[in-house]
C-alpha cells in the first residue's frame, strides 16, 4: 500500500491530487480550531466582503462566511468516511465472497447487486430518509449501501480472476477453510483496485452528503454546513457569491484530489505490476 501510494504521489497527477486532497482536509478539520464562532452576527445579510464584514463576506443571516466555512467542513468528511468504510466493508465481502463460491450464491448475491446498481442512488437514499427522518446514523448508512452495490461490482470482477490463481486453488486443496483462504490470500490481493474504491467512493460520498444537507436532511441549521451554506444563500448570490463560491469549491476541489489520486494509483500499479506479482505469490503460500 505504501509502495503504491508513494509511487503515485511521485507521479505529477498524483501530486496535484494529494495536494488539493489534502489542502481542503486541513481546512476542514483544522478550521474549527482557528475559526471565529459561525454563529455570531457579523452585518447586513448578504454584505460583500470587505472592512468588518470579513473575508468572504456575510451569509443570508448576517454571519461570517469566512468562519462558517472553516467551521463547516468537518462534518461532511466524517460522515462521508464513515459511509466509505460502510461501503468498501459490505462491497467487498459481497465481491469478493460471491467470486470464490460461485453457483447459486453467486447468482443470488450479484444479480441483487444488479437491482440495487438500477435504483437511482439519490432516489434509495432519500426512500430511506424519509422512512425515518434525517439521523446521523442512518445518513451514513444510506450513503454506504448506495454505494456497496458499484464496490461489490468491481470487486467481483477483479476477485475472479484472484480466485483462479493457481496459489488461491492450491491454498483451499490444502483444506484451508475458505474464509481464511478469501481473508488472508484473495483479499490482500485487491489493494489496488481497493484504494482505486476507496478513492472514488470517497468522492461519491463527499458529494452524495454535501447534496443531503442542501436538501435539508443532513446537519441541522442554525450549525455550519458546506451543503447547507449553499441552500441558505443561493438567494443572494448576486450580492455575495462567496457565501455559495466558497463551499462549491471546496467541495469540488476535494472531489477532483481524490480522483487524481485514485487514478495515480491505478496508473502505478500498472507500472509497477512486475514487482507486485511476485509479493501476492509469496503472500499466496503464505498459511
Amino acid at each position: 500500500v505504501l509502495r503504491l501510494v508513494g509511487a503515485a504521489l511521485r507521479t505529477p497527477r498524483g501530486l496535484l491530487g494529494g495536494v488539493l486532497a489534502l489542502a481542503v482536509f486541513a481546512i476542514a478539520l483544522l478550521g474549527p480550531l482557528v475559526s471565529p464562532s459561525p454563529l455570531a452576527f457579523k452585518g447586513a445579510p448578504f454584505s460583500p466582503p470587505g472592512g468588518s464584514n470579513g473575508l468572504l463576506g456575510v451569509d443570508a443571516l448576517g454571519r461570517d462566511v469566512f468562519a462558517r466555512v472553516l467551521s463547516g467542513g468537518w462534518r461532511i468528511l466524517l460522515l462521508a468516511v464513515a459511509a466509505t468504510f460502510l461501503a468498501i466493508m459490505l462491497g467487498t465481502m459481497i465481491g469478493v465472497v460471491s467470486a470464490y463460491r460461485r453457483g447459486l450464491v453467486d447468482a443470488v448475491t450479484m444479480r441483487s447487486v444488479d437491482i440495487m446498481l438500477a435504483l437511482p442512488q439519490l432516489v434509495f437514499v432519500l426512500l430511506m430518509l424519509s422512512v425515518v427522518g434525517p439521523r446521523t446514523w442512518l445518513v451514513i448508512l444510506a450513503a454506504g449501501l448506495s454505494q456497496a452495490p458499484q464496490v461489490a461490482r468491481v470487486l467481483y470482477a477483479a476477485a475472479q480472476e484472484v480466485c483462479e490463481r493457481d496459489y488461491v486453488k492450491a491454498v483451499a486443496v490444502w483444506g484451508v477453510p475458505p474464509r481464511t483462504v478469501m481473508r488472508r490470500h484473495v483479499v490482500p490481493s485487491l489493494i489496488t483496485p481497493l484504494m482505486v474504491e476507496c478513492g472514488i467512493r470517497l468522492s461519491g460520498s463527499i458529494v452524495l452528503i454535501a447534496g443531503l444537507g442542501f436538501l435539508g436532511l443532513g446537519t441541522r441549521p442554525p450549525a455550519p454546513d458546506w451543503g447547507v451554506m449553499i441552500n441558505e444563500n443561493r438567494l443572494g448570490l448576486s450580492s455575495n457569491p462567496w457565501s455559495v463560491l466558497a463551499p462549491v469549491i471546496l467541495l469540488a476541489v476535494l472531489a477532483v484530489g481524490t480522483n487524481l489520486l485514485s487514478d495515480a494509483i491505478a496508473r502505478a500499479n500498472v507500472g509497477d505490476r512486475t514487482v507486485a506479482d511476485p509479493i501476492l505469490m509469496s503472500r499466496g503460500v503464505e498459511l
